[in-house]
């Protein structure tokens, strides 16, 4: 799975239905312009038309009125003149004139207000519909907003898999290659010894040299042995039975033992608390933790002494180991670390890390080392 290339999708997603999200509301604030505007045209020709239909009904009223006046000066010549009878008609037919003006302009102002009316409900459905979509694009926004915390995590936890799988895989490397070193510089070379010794015996006992034969056997049995405890010795780091018959503590006495004999380092173990068995996960854990930690001691300390402090909680494990070294400069160790190029104290965190638990270095220049652990223990997984 392309983690990476994910990520950028669903960030580019976001981002570009934040995007179409302004978008759309910048069309809704149009939408609603454009109906403030054709709400304030729409009340101008209502009120316009309310206007001109009371004039239609006035002048209508006027137009008989005149109607009226021309018909009775139309019968009456004797009473009323010429002049009469041509005023009135002119009356009569401005009128009228006016009349059919009004009334057109009725007719117009009703259409154009029903125009308004049509355009309005259209321009409300618009604004619905975006509206609508605004909501939607929120909802979805805020789910992904919500849940992007917990997708990123997902792809944080796939890209740390992926890690901490190389580094698995370098770390069985790493422990393969110094399997193979111990093999070849002590097992491998003890058994090629043993080959060229029964290879003399054998010469000399063809020879009848019975005494010499004697004493190269006794030095033949010695390397034997010594090849049998290289043997043991390997078996021990790759996993100590003691850890799963005896428990953490009589392991790692035995380990520091084998430590200061292999070393010359001085060593000393200290314990606090109850002593109690540990998951066998936690307790293999805590057992590689610490050899890592005293191996780095031997790369790079150039102490005499170290200590392993282990105090039992009842809720967590601490694990301490100080050294008289040379000491180093935690914040340059601290990039180091982030970098990746630090795999002791890197893998060490990580095993920590993996146990929920915490790890912090004190050191300074000269004045040594003190590496401590600390390690909760879940009571649902502790063994009965």
């Amino acid at each position: 799975m392309q983690v990476d290339a994910l990520d950028r999708v669903i960030k580019n997603a976001i981002d570009v239905m934040e995007s179409s999200k302004y978008q759309i509301f910048e069309i809704c604030e149009s939408v609603r312009s454009e109906r403030q505007a054709l709400n304030s045209e729409l009340q101008q020709v209502m009120e316009e038309t309310t206007n001109t239909i009371n004039k239609v009904d006035r002048f209508e009223m006027e137009y008989r009125r005149a109607r009226v006046r021309l018909t009775e000066v139309s019968r009456d010549f004797k009473r009323f003149k010429e002049d009469d009878i041509r005023a009135a008609y002119e009356l009569a037919t401005q009128m009228q004139t006016q009349l059919a003006m009004l009334r057109e302009k009725e007719l117009h102002l009703k259409a154009r207000r029903d125009d308004l009316q049509k355009r309005i409900k259209n321009v409300d459905k618009q604004l619905e519909r975006a509206e609508s979509v605004v909501s939607q694009v929120n909802v979805v926004l805020e789910y992904l907003d919500g849940d992007l915390d917990q997708v990123t995590r997902l792809l944080e936890s796939a890209k740390n898999r992926q890690l901490i799988g190389l580094k698995i895989i370098l770390a069985q490397e790493e422990e393969r290659k110094r399997i193979a070193r111990e093999i070849h510089d002590g097992l491998a070379q003890t058994l090629a010894n043993v080959v060229l010794r029964t290879e003399i015996v054998e010469r000399m006992l063809n020879r009848d040299t019975i005494s010499s034969a004697k004493e190269e056997l006794v030095d033949l049995k010695i390397q034997v042995r010594s090849g049998i405890e290289e043997v043991r010795k390997i078996i021990f780091n790759l996993r100590p039975m003691a850890l799963d018959d005896l428990g953490l503590v009589p392991a790692l006495r035995k380990f520091i033992q084998d430590y200061e004999e292999k070393t010359k380092i001085r060593t000393k173990i200290e314990l606090a608390g109850k002593e109690a068995r540990l998951p066998s996960g936690m307790e293999v854990a805590i057992f590689r933790v610490v050899q890592e930690a005293f191996s780095n001691v031997l790369k790079h300390s150039q102490a005499s002494h170290v200590t392993l402090e282990l105090t039992y909680q009842q809720q967590m494990v601490k694990v301490t180991v100080k050294d008289n070294g040379i000491g180093f400069v935690v914040e340059q160790i601290d990039k180091k670390i982030d970098k990746g190029s630090h795999y002791g104290l890197m893998g060490m965190r990580e095993r920590v890390e993996l146990l929920e638990g915490r790890m912090e270095v004190e050191s300074d220049v000269g004045a040594g080392a003190k590496v401590s652990m600390l390690i909760p223990i879940k009571l649902e997984s502790k063994e009965g």
